[in-house]
């Protein structure tokens, strides 16, 4: 049952979708040249 659901989570689609989502984050983070100020609004 568990292998299943796992399959199913880590399809190849899926695989691709996050890492793509992941290199877009990445690539936001790096290409900023200050510190996000929206981190620091809470304090």
């Amino acid at each position: 049952m568990e292998t299943v659901m796992l399959r199913r989570i880590l399809s190849r689609e899926n695989v691709f979708a996050l890492s793509l989502a992941l290199l877009v984050i990445l690539l936001i983070i790096v290409t900023t040249d200050s510190a996000p100020q929206w981190i620091y609004q809470g304090f």
